[in-house]
């Protein structure tokens, strides 16, 4: 098999069905992620070993396919004719080479044409402050940076530093200066680079993902020393994003941490990505602003009592993710079926939505 042009084939396949995702596994067809759903591409081969090694390969180049075939996965992003762009796992399973292949759009959409809420582009405004996008894997946190970063580069002047695993969106300079800053091929790993930022006159920072304590505390004290540093984690909800940071932490440290982030956080947005009634996906959400209560609540470690924050700030710009799915619902924009599917409190939507 020419394994070039079977992954030109599967990558205009990609451009033609709108899809999200590619999967490349032994003993199955190529599979198309298309709004949520997978779809098997049945009159394509059944992918044997040589062909995924050989598709992985062409993706990589034969350097960087030697340095993963050493240590067994790897997260590197690939152009194709300036159409395409994705965010690629190579991986092993039961002793074959797999690959997931996440579709990044060059043209980074604002806020308005994600259907996320504007009070995203209040804080892209801030000056200094920590703000976090979380939820599932999947569920558009890094898109959603990625409009909040293009916003501040093209209404402020600002310098602008992201650190990447691997870099997904393309900036183009407008009235900001956009450094981008891939782990392994421009920086040792997260933490190094966000140390070196001080030295490095930024205003504003993009973290593609917090991993480890020794990043989360980076980011915290660049967020206490004038930065606005904008970040995601891999969580649920606002307040166990807040538990997940604290508890990285070593416990005699946890006491600190808690008064570092009362200070510097400024808010959470949870999203996840629903099924539309007209097709595509349409984000609900939860938005944690971060107040006087808040703030107290994080350094009395009162933290389970942020969500009667959230249901009862309403009029200051919170939602909680049940009242957004409830309103979905009523627009009819997503279905109580889904709405119900992605609810982490099924009982409690369905009093709201008075079902």
């Amino acid at each position: 098999m020419e394994y070039g042009k079977f992954l030109e084939e599967l990558i205009m396949k990609v451009a033609e069905e709108g899809a999200s995702d590619l999967h490349l596994a032994v003993g199955r067809h190529p599979v198309l992620r298309i709004s949520g759903k997978l779809i098997s591409l049945e009159k394509k081969p059944i992918l044997t070993p040589s062909d995924t090694e050989g598709l992985v390969e062409v993706l990589m180049g034969k350097e960087w396919y030697q340095e993963f075939l050493k240590n067994k996965e790897r997260d590197f992003s690939y152009a194709y004719k300036d159409k395409l762009r994705f965010r690629i796992n190579t991986y092993f399973q039961k002793g074959y080479i797999g690959a997931a292949l996440r579709v990044v759009p060059y043209k980074i959409k604002t806020l308005e044409e994600l259907n996320l809420p504007s009070i995203l582009g209040e804080f892209a405004k801030k000056q200094q402050g920590f703000f976090l996008v979380v939820g599932p894997t999947g569920h558009g946190k890094s898109t959603t940076l990625a409009a909040m970063v293009d916003l501040i580069n093209h209404n402020k002047t600002e310098h602008i530093i992201t650190i990447e695993d691997p870099i997904e969106y393309i900036f183009t300079h407008d009235r900001s200066i956009i450094d981008q800053r891939e782990v392994g091929l421009d920086t040792k790993d997260f933490a190094t680079a966000l140390r070196s930022m001080f030295r490095e006159d930024v205003n504003v920072a993009m973290i593609g993902e917090m991993r480890d304590y020794e990043t989360m505390s980076a980011a915290v004290t660049a967020a206490e020393t004038g930065h606005l540093i904008l970040s995601s984690l891999h969580t649920n909800n606002a307040a166990q994003t807040i538990d997940r940071i604290i508890d990285t932490f070593p416990g005699f440290q946890q006491s600190q941490i808690r008064t570092q982030l009362a200070s510097s956080l400024i808010g959470i947005f949870s999203q996840r990505l629903i099924p539309r009634v007209s097709g595509g996906l349409i984000p609900a959400y939860e938005i944690l602003i971060s107040n006087a209560a808040v703030r107290n609540l994080i350094r009395e470690n009162k933290v389970h009592e942020i969500d009667l924050v959230i249901e009862t700030n309403a009029e200051a710009g919170m939602i909680s993710f049940n009242r957004s799915l409830v309103d979905l619902v009523r627009r009819g924009e997503i279905t109580m079926e889904s709405a119900l599917l992605f609810s982490l409190n099924s009982q409690e939507l369905r009093i709201l939505a008075g079902k």
